[in-house]
């Protein structure tokens, strides 16, 4: 086995112009679609838990003085945060379905396209 010559196809493959596949095509307008959805929910999920982590904290007396009016703003921090994560999926779904609707189009042609040819 010559390692050269290996070495070599694999140098000059790296140079070589790469054709556009459609499936490559296809999975590039997949995830543009789901992209800002995912993005969306993880930063606001993460978030959400960070602020119903902070109510828990308050109202456990783990930060803050211990007083009556820590104890009441952590459960209202809390009831934010409750919320906050429980609106996250149904938030998730509607922007799943609007890059659906966005993309969809040029994604059903792409798979009917790559269907056909094989």
């Amino acid at each position: 086995m010559n390692t050269d010559k290996t070495y070599a196809e694999k140098i000059a493959s790296e140079y070589a112009p790469k054709e556009t596949r459609k499936v490559v095509a296809l999975k590039k307008l997949d995830a543009k679609a789901k992209m800002p959805a995912n993005v969306f929910s993880y930063t606001f999920g993460i978030i959400m838990a960070l602020v119903l982590g902070v109510g828990m904290c308050l109202t456990l007396k783990v930060i803050g003085d211990g007083s009556q009016l820590w104890f009441i703003l952590g459960i209202v921090i809390g009831v934010i945060g409750i919320a906050g994560v429980s609106v996250n999926y149904p938030i998730y779904k509607k922007l799943i379905q609007i890059g659906k609707n966005k993309y969809g189009n040029d994604i059903i042609e792409l798979a009917k396209q790559i269907s056909e040819e094989n």
